[in-house]
């Protein structure tokens, strides 16, 4: 599943995780002082989103070592000083906010304190409005929202099951068809929806505050912060949809097919769409668990396992961060500075409870980077350090922007840059750095099941990245009514992704209730754009290094001109629109769903051949 993590402790992440309660009496006596001080003039606006930018830079330092010592130090007390910093910062970021949004008002702006007011104005996820008790109403509400989904229970055989052993009970191929039912229909049936008029209140006080600050809605509030016009924002996501639906379509033909083979006509069809329980995951937006069911014969052994190779080099945990950083400076970065070594948490302590959830840190918005594991000493952990050490070079590489502008160019491209560099543990790569011998390189003959294993994740993820929020917006812009939830959800589940409950659903069930982003107020289409973009900067990486095979196998380890190109988009972290930090790296100002076409180009051949004569859609 994609990572949330906490890059900085910016303004918009301390709004994404809680949601503000503003002390209104003294905002607006605030807000009085504050005018007297920066005048509502083009100059008294730059000179308050300065002071702005100082505040809250002193606060996030502070802020990131209260967490930092939370996440690897969990105590009652850790957590009260946590939910104090977050609450204060929470204050600040709701206050902000309204206060932005009246110089966002005045004419004659310079254009860059035009795109910080913006910024500030669209950093808090759900914007409460000014009216006496609706900050506190809407703070309960989301409170209440997320309890209900950590507590949530489904059946399986009529016995409880929580909500991390149910999802893992889905991906196990053990379990019959009327287990899976089971465990997907009382899932969506207990945890949906008892949410659903509290959400309903919600979507309507969060709208209030939206327009209170010059947005038409809370979708148009979140897509707002793409630097073009929300409905332009819209199509262009549709428009990568486009470029790579009929390679979804062929996973998800042949996907269907193997389904049917395995349970019949009476359980999966061979025509139409596929039961929603059968994919391994409970959203069914990531099939990676069956894919021992779809294996193409003989791609299992893939000549070499990256533990093993691991485990025969004798890496210990921090040797293997050493690799990862070494990749980095084999593209020309600087080398980490020694206190990321002394800081970081690389191993769980036998003596206190952690979040072991893996992480990127910039604790002081300079240097102070850091990343929070329990590394194991195996392949998917060596992957997840480049990952994550991606978010570190980032975070290192824009340091000396101001405040509002230490984040990725877009909130998609934080997460693409990990991913990208996971791409790059290619066979070639591992020859490179002395873990693979040449002789040990699969060959072409693997390739499919190799790229298999992959679609099964991030192409299958796609339809349902894109159908989450394009939900959201049409709850927030009225177009969906709460009469008509759950049915607008199953129709875009439909519509994108060719999927369909395995038991009828009532009209007034919550099923989006079920997916932990929806009660918690994610947004969700960052997710859609890291998966596209990944591929789009991992071909730009090849392209620059020359490399002529096929994009899947490619390394550009060890070249300069690659991490020269990288850095010059790094470094402009979010300073500027994100098509101009594109287009430093890849040449182009559009993003595109094209390299990732071409990346699993062999694959859709071969599908297409596995799928000759199959109806496909559904």
């Amino acid at each position: 599943m994609p990572r949330m993590k906490l890059f900085s402790v910016s303004l918009a992440a301390l709004a994404a995780a809680t949601l503000a309660t503003p002390a209104l009496a003294n905002h607006h006596e605030e807000a009085e002082m504050a005018q007297a001080e920066y005048p509502m003039t083009p100059q008294g606006a730059a000179d308050w989103v300065a002071m702005v930018e100082q505040t809250m830079f002193d606060y996030t330092v502070r802020a990131s070592q209260v967490y930092w010592v939370n996440a690897t130090y969990i105590t009652t007390d850790t957590d009260a000083l946590a939910a104090q910093v977050g609450a204060e910062g929470t204050e600040m970021s709701v206050n902000y906010a309204l206060e932005a949004a009246k110089y966002a008002e005045i004419d004659g702006l310079d254009p860059e304190v035009k795109r910080k007011l913006d910024m500030l104005r669209n950093g808090i996820v759900l914007p409460a409005p000014t009216a006496d008790g609706a900050a506190t109403e809407l703070n309960e509400i989301a409170t209440s929202l997320n309890s209900q989904y950590g507590k949530g229970k489904g059946t399986l055989n009529g016995e409880e099951i929580n909500g991390s052993d149910i999802e893992a009970e889905m991906g196990n191929l053990e379990r019959t068809p009327e287990e899976y039912a089971e465990m997907w229909a009382s899932w969506h049936t207990n945890v949906g929806a008892p949410m659903k008029e509290d959400y309903a209140r919600m979507v309507e006080i969060a709208n209030e505050g939206a327009v209170e600050l010059g947005f038409d809605n809370v979708g148009t509030m979140w897509r707002s912060g793409y630097d073009m016009p929300p409905e332009e924002f819209s199509g262009e996501l549709e428009r990568m949809w486009q470029e790579v639906a009929p390679l979804y379509q062929s996973l998800h033909t042949y996907v269907r097919s193997k389904l049917n083979e395995k349970y019949g006509d009476d359980i999966q069809p061979a025509t139409g769409p596929i039961r929603a329980d059968l994919l391994g995951n409970m959203w069914a937006q990531e099939w990676g668990n069956i894919y021992p069911l779809v294996a193409p014969a003989g791609a299992g052994d893939i000549g070499y396992d990256l533990t093993e190779l691991i485990e025969e080099k004798g890496y210990s945990e921090v040797d293997m961060v050493r690799v990862g950083e070494q990749f980095f400076s084999s593209l020309g970065f600087e080398p980490l500075p020694y206190t990321f070594y002394e800081r970081s948490m690389f191993t769980k302590p036998a003596d206190r409870e952690v979040v072991c959830h893996a992480s990127a840190w910039d604790i002081d918005n300079k240097d102070d980077i850091r990343i929070k594991m329990c590394i194991k000493r195996n392949a998917d952990d060596f992957i997840t350090i480049h990952h994550e050490l991606g978010h570190n070079y980032y975070q290192r590489a824009y340091k000396e922007q101001d405040f509002l502008h230490l984040n990725g160019a877009n909130d998609g491209f934080h997460e693409a840059i990990g991913d990208m560099i996971a791409l790059s543990i290619t066979p070639e790569y591992l020859v490179q750095i002395d873990m693979l011998e040449r002789e040990d390189v699969p060959g072409a003959d693997k390739d499919i099941g190799l790229l298999l294993r992959q679609a099964m994740d991030k192409v299958a993820f796609l339809p349902f990245g894109l159908l989450v929020d394009k939900w959201r917006w049409g709850v927030f812009d009225g177009s969906i009514t709460p009469a008509d939830y759950n049915t607008a959800w199953h129709d875009l589940k439909r519509e994108y992704q060719g999927i369909t409950p395995p038991v009828e659903r009532p009209a007034d069930a919550f099923d989006p209730g079920a997916k932990y982003h929806i009660p918690g107020n994610t947004p969700y289409t960052r997710y859609f754009l890291a998966r596209i973009l990944q591929f789009q900067f991992y071909k730009a990486a090849c392209d620059a290094a020359g490399w002529e095979g096929p994009l899947h196998r490619c390394s550009f380890y060890g070249n300069e001109e690659v991490g020269e190109k990288l850095n010059a988009m790094l470094e402009m972290g979010a300073s500027k629109p994100w098509p101009d930090a594109l287009e430093a790296f890849t040449g182009t100002r559009e993003m595109s769903g094209k390299a990732m076409v071409e990346y699993f180009a062999p694959l859709k051949a071969w599908l297409d051949e596995q799928n000759a004569g199959k109806p496909s859609g559904w």
